[in-house]
């Protein structure tokens, strides 16, 4: 990997982490030494990027900084596609929005070589039955999820009994075509999942959430066996 294109990576690496990130875990992610990894955080910060570094911490850069726009290659445009061709399908009528909006803001920085591209697009998602229906609102759901806000849910099982749970919210997972809400509930005390279409109120209880490593999205997958992607 060329060095430029390697500070560009290791800029949006950054940016998409929560917490500090140590010299080690960005050597490892890039399979580069440490040493490596020094100068090329100097080398971003001489160049002007917002990047904090504590010793025993790891380094951390500010949100709001972002690089110039860049290019994509034909299959990255392919698959940013279709997952926006997805979004139109199986979510909401406000998140299907929001993605033509990211697809526009796409086509607006591209160069003219790679603007074809984007008009050939050949892979789709195509709904193959009918989209379970739910009567709650799917992007404010999102909304509590990552503002770690608890909920209150009226519920149905599978054996259409009627249940009352208060849970903290993790995250969205689709089986088509079927939304599972995944959460820690209060009730029971452990991770469970609540089929959206199977909600019959949600509210908000007012309170927040800490970020619990027990009960955590992270936590929730290592239960499950499923490797937590750090980007997330």
């Amino acid at each position: 990997m060329r060095r430029a294109d390697r500070l560009i990576k290791i800029t949006h690496f950054l940016r998409q982490r929560r917490q500090a990130v140590t010299a080690q875990q960005i050597a490892d992610a890039f399979d580069i030494c440490k040493r490596t990894v020094y100068r090329d955080i100097e080398c971003l910060m001489n160049t002007g990027a917002p990047i904090r570094g504590e010793a025993g911490v790891g380094y951390t850069i500010d949100k709001k900084y972002y690089l110039p726009p860049i290019t994509f290659d034909a299959d990255e445009l392919e698959a940013i596609g279709l997952g926006i061709s997805m979004v139109r399908q199986w979510t909401d009528d406000r998140f299907a929005e929001k993605a033509n909006s990211a697809l526009d803001k796409i086509a607006a920085v591209l160069p003219a070589n790679l603007q074809g591209e984007l008009q050939q697009i050949t892979t789709y998602a195509v709904p193959n039955r009918p989209k379970a229906p739910w009567t709650v609102n799917f992007s404010e759901i999102r909304e509590h999820i990552r503002n770690r806000r608890k909920i209150h849910l009226d519920y149905i099982d599978e054996q259409q009994r009627e249940t009352s749970r208060v849970i903290q919210p993790l995250a969205l997972f689709f089986f088509n075509p079927v939304w599972l809400l995944t959460g820690w509930c209060e009730k029971r005390n452990d991770f469970r999942n609540f089929r959206i279409d199977r909600i019959k109120l949600l509210s908000v209880e007012g309170s927040c959430f800490e970020d619990d490593p027990d009960r955590n999205l992270k936590a929730y997958l290592a239960s499950m066996g499923i490797c937590h992607d750090p980007k997330l």
